[in-house]
C-alpha cells in the first residue's frame, strides 16, 4: 500500500511522509535542577540509527538548537556527512544555551541572535544550508514575531535558510505569518490521542506541512509503559517533569491515558501494524499534509517506525471508529 510522499508546503520540496525527530539524541541538557534531556546517549548508536532511517526511506531530519545544548545537531550533522544533498534537514531556535553547563537560558528573538543562531547551527550541523528552520518559541507578541519574521526572511535572501516555519500549538502565532514567502511549515502536537483539528484546518488554509511532533505521545503509543512504569530522574518525563509533559506526569504514565489507548489499541493493532506503527498511521489518514517526527535512540526504534510506510495510512473508517471509542 505505502504512504505518499509529502511536500513542504509552498516551496516544493518533496519529504519521506516520516521523518526522525532528533531531541532523544541529544542527551542530557537542562534547566537549573530539571532535565530537559532522555537521558543517557550512545553517539554512535545514534549515527547508525540515523544512517539505518536513509536505508529505509527517511529524507526529513528535525532537530533544535537547544537539543542537548548543540549535541542533537552535532551528531545529526555527523550522521549525515556524506549524504547531506539527500535529505531535508530542519532545525530550530529561540532557546539560548550554554553548550558547556547543557544549560537552557531565556528565549532570544532579537534579529541579531536570529541571524547568530542560524550561523552557529550550520556549523554544527556541517552544512552551507537549514532546510527549514522554525522559530521554537510557542507564544510570543505580534511584534516580537514581526522582528524575527523579519530576519527569517533575510536569511533565505542571502540563502542560509530554504523555508522557515514556527513550532507552536497556538493558530493565533501561526497565522501571523501567513503570506510570507518562505513560511512553508508549522510543528505541532499531534497524535491519536491529541487531535489538534484547528491546526490541521490552518495548514489546509495556508498551504503549510504540518510536522507533527509527539506523534507516539512521547512513548505512551509505543505500548511499553503500564500503570506500575517509572521514569529515571535524569528523563524529561521524570519526577520533575515540566508541567507540559501531559501524558507521563512525575515519571508515571497517567492511568487516564493509559485507559484512552486501550480503548483503541485494537484498531491501531489491524493490518498486522506495531502499536507505534498504527498510531503514525492515524497521522497519516487524518490529512495528506502531516509529517510525523517520532523520537529515537536506537536502530530497532527507527526500523519500527520506518516499517509504518509499508502499510501506509488507517482507513477513513478506521478513523471514525477511533473517533468513537474515544468519544470524539
Amino acid at each position: 500500500m505505502g504512504t505518499p510522499t509529502r511536500v513542504l508546503g509552498r516551496t516544493g520540496i518533496p519529504l519521506s511522509p516520516m521523518g526522525l525527530g532528533c531531541w532523544a539524541i541529544g542527551g542530557p541538557f537542562w534547566e537549573g535542577d530539571r532535565p530537559l534531556g532522555w537521558g543517557e546517549v550512545d553517539d554512535d548508536e545514534s549515527v547508525r540509527a540515523i544512517r539505518r532511517g536513509i536505508d529505509l526511506g527517511v529524507t526529513f531530519f528535525d532537530t533544535a538548537d537547544v537539543y542537548g545544548a548543540g549535541h542533537s545537531e552535532r551528531v545529526l550533522g555527523r550522521a549525515l556527512a556524506g549524504v547531506r544533498d539527500q535529505v531535508v534537514v530542519a532545525t530550530k531556535f529561540g532557546n539560548t544555551f550554554d553548550e558547556r553547563t547543557r544549560q537552557m537560558g531565556e528565549p532570544d528573538v532579537s534579529p541579531a541572535y536570529v541571524r547568530r543562531a542560524c550561523e552557529a547551527s550550520l556549523r554544527r550541523l556541517g552544512t552551507d544550508r537549514i532546510d527549514l528552520y522554525q522559530l521554537h518559541v510557542g507564544h510570543l507578541p505580534a511584534g516580537e514575531a514581526e522582528a524575527a519574521l523579519e530576519a527569517l526572511e533575510a536569511l533565505a535572501r542571502d540563502g542560509l535558510v530554504r523555508a522557515y516555519g514556527w513550532s507552536t500549538d497556538d493558530p493565533g502565532c501561526a497565522r501571523l505569518f501567513a503570506g510570507r514567502p518562505h513560511y512553508a511549515a508549522v510543528q505541532f502536537d499531534f497524535n491519536v490521542l491529541l487531535d489538534a483539528p484547528e491546526m490541521v484546518a490552518l495548514c489546509d488554509e495556508l498551504d503549510l506541512a504540518g510536522i507533527n511532533h509527539g506523534p507516539l505521545a512521547m512513548g505512551l503509543l509505543t505500548g511499553k509503559f503500564h500503570a506500575g512504569s517509572r521514569l529515571g530522574a535524569d528523563d524529561v518525563r521524570g519526577d520533575a517533569a515540566p508541567g507540559w509533559v501531559r501524558y507521563v506526569p512525575d515519571g508515571r504514565p497517567s492511568p487516564e491515558w493509559l485507559e484512552r489507548l486501550a480503548a483503541i489499541r485494537d484498531v491501531l493493532t489491524s493490518g498486522e501494524r506495531t502499536l507505534a506503527q498504527g498510531a503514525i498511521a492515524w497521522i497519516w489518514a487524518r490529512s495528506g499534509r502531516t509529517v510525523p517526527i517520532p523520537g529515537f535512540r536506537t536502530v530497532r526504534q527507527v526500523e519500527e517506525n520506518a516499517g509504518a510506510m509499508e502499510r501506509g495510512p488507517l482507513t477513513a473508517e478506521q478513523l471514525a471508529d477511533v473517533d468513537a471509542l474515544l468519544g470524539r
